[in-house]
């Protein structure tokens, strides 16, 4: 079973930065569809990007001009770099891991059946 770790939440301006990371616990290339989600207070869950076993990326379109979902397989690491980021950008982030063979795109990565604790972005002026 997968074990997620998630880092490089913090706090940002409007316009900047941020790349985080979800380091898995076991082989995710072609054995794991991988995604990310994220929950603001209050709110319901979002999905965001998703990787599925064939490496094919989807995003869910409110986000995709501005964060890039990537794999490391060598370091079983799964990123998304955020980029001009916005004070509704502010939420916690999960990353999330299925063993598939389907896997739903970017909006319901939230239903994959492994997720990690989550990292916290707060984007604030």
């Amino acid at each position: 079973q997968v074990q997620l770790v998630e880092s490089g939440g913090g706090s940002v301006r409007p316009g900047g930065s941020l790349r985080l990371a979800c380091k898995a616990s076991v082989d995710i290339a072609g054995v794991y569809c991988m995604g990310w989600y994220r929950q603001a207070s209050g709110k319901r869950r979002e999905g965001l990007a998703a990787i599925d076993l064939q490496g094919s990326i989807t995003y869910h379109d409110p986000v995709k001009d501005r964060f890039t979902i990537s794999q490391d397989n060598a370091k079983n690491t799964l990123y998304l770099q955020m980029n001009d980021l916005k004070p509704e950008d502010t939420a916690m982030y999960f990353c999330a891991a299925d063993p598939g063979p389907v896997c739903s795109g970017g909006y319901y990565v939230f239903e994959y059946s492994h997720s990690g604790q989550g990292t916290q972005v707060t984007v604030s002026s």
